[in-house]
């Protein structure tokens, strides 16, 4: 067989994030340190028990390793997605960083109160969401839009559901100065940062410039885009049908290449391992054909990234009109961006206004053809499915597109002393 290198192709991807890495006294250039985006050390904080102690951050940034721009390496489930990772050239990754975001982000100081952090909305337990129709911030106060997902970001350029954040940087500093939810300023969270000594230590040695609104924001982008989830049942299945359909003239003699033979059946076993209920099988036919849900739900991270009306409260007498808040475009009226489908079960309610509590009821939705109004989009038709197809739709959510989500340090902040 003369196919044998293209094997390799099906199950390798990895993105360069390169980048010189500037330090307290010096920009020094550092070798890139090749890292799976899953590894679990990641997200695991730095190592200690109790109370992060400033000599347990001195110790952190004294080790050069934590400095190296990172060049992250994809898993198998994601490799195709490449092209649509998004790394900004002012902001690269390294060890570092995440640990600072990763504090930063479940930082209760950083709000006006101390009541309210980022992980307050954006829940690990609830899918990085939260399974409240709107987010809680200060005060009780809640917004008119359900809590969207963080993981999988690195896939992601435009955040919100309107898409009015370019970036993971802008979108994190975002709510910090939104009136009902951090409710603080900029200017007064930055104070409160200065004022924490593990903090000032970590920014001096991260960023030239130290603490500064801008910078909070690119190491909470930093920690929120190492947030990948692992692979789901669909992944094995799908990796075993690529490996059939290239391979297609060739697996009866498989044996004749023992290397081939021994990746088909690593295939089949996780197949097995992850198998899929056969509800969820036949769900997965109707995702790709007749219930014409890639439209939208489209590649690795199951999403386009794009912006779409659904009918979703546009029967309103003043509905949200999404998009067009940002674009002015008269076809982007009620258009809210895609949300990815992966680990979908954990993240009820649905829709951007949090008005679905059930994965069947977003199906029925989508069944009915979304609500008529003007600037529908055309890519929701009326699909009348039977209510076993609606159920075999729901259980391919469920079943085929659930991975694991990577192990996070939830505490160890730095301290006020």
């Amino acid at each position: 067989m003369k196919k044998k290198l293209i094997v390799s192709l099906l199950f390798v991807g990895t993105i360069c994030v390169s980048q010189v890495v500037a330090d307290e006294r010096a920009v020094v250039e550092l070798a890139v340190d090749k890292v799976r985006v899953d590894d679990g050390q990641l997200l695991a904080g730095i190592p200690g028990d109790g109370p992060l102690t400033k000599a347990q951050i001195q110790s952190w940034l004294t080790d050069k390793n934590n400095h190296r721009p990172i060049e992250f390496v994809l898993p198998e489930a994601y490799k195709a997605g490449k092209a649509n990772v998004f790394v900004p050239k002012d902001n690269p990754i390294t060890r570092a960083k995440i640990e600072l975001g990763r504090q930063l982000y479940f930082d209760e100081r950083l709000s006006s109160d101390g009541s309210i952090s980022c992980a307050s909305c954006h829940v690990p337990t609830e899918g990085f969401a939260a399974n409240t129709r709107f987010g809680v911030g200060v005060d009780g106060q809640t917004g008119d839009r359900n809590s969207p997902v963080v993981f999988n970001r690195l896939f992601s350029k435009e955040q919100f559901w309107d898409g009015r954040a370019k970036s993971l940087e802008d979108q994190a500093v975002g709510p910090i100065a939104n009136a009902i939810e951090m409710a603080n300023t900029h200017e007064a969270c930055v104070e409160c940062v200065e004022q924490i000594e593990g903090y000032q230590l970590q920014f001096k040695a991260i960023f030239k410039d130290g603490v500064s609104i801008e910078n909070i924001g690119k190491a909470i982008a930093t920690f929120e885009r190492a947030i990948v989830t692992g692979a789901a049942p669909y992944d094995y299945y799908q990796a075993k049908m690529n490996f059939e359909k290239l391979f297609a003239d060739d697996l009866d003699y498989l044996d004749e290449e023992p290397e081939l033979e021994a990746e088909y059946d690593k295939l089949q076993a996780n197949v097995k391992k992850y198998a899929m209920s056969e509800s969820a099988v036949r769900g997965m036919d109707l995702f790709f054909n007749k219930g014409k849900c890639n439209a939208c739900h489209i590649g690795v991270n199951f999403t386009d990234e794009l912006y779409h009306n659904l009918g979703v409260g546009m029967e309103a007498e003043k509905p949200d009109l999404g998009r067009f808040k940002v674009t002015g475009k008269e076809a982007d009226k009620g258009a809210f961006k895609t949300p990815t489908l992966r680990n979908v079960v954990h993240s009820p309610p649905y829709m951007h206004d949090g008005s679905q509590a059930t994965l069947a009821e977003v199906v029925d939705w989508y069944n009915k053809g979304g609500h008529p109004n003007p600037w529908l989009s055309d890519k929701v038709p009326k699909l009348d499915l039977t209510d076993q197809e609606k159920a075999d739709l729901v259980a391919f959510m469920k079943d085929g597109l659930t991975g694991s989500f990577p192990k996070i340090e939830t505490g160890r902040l730095p301290t006020d002393d």
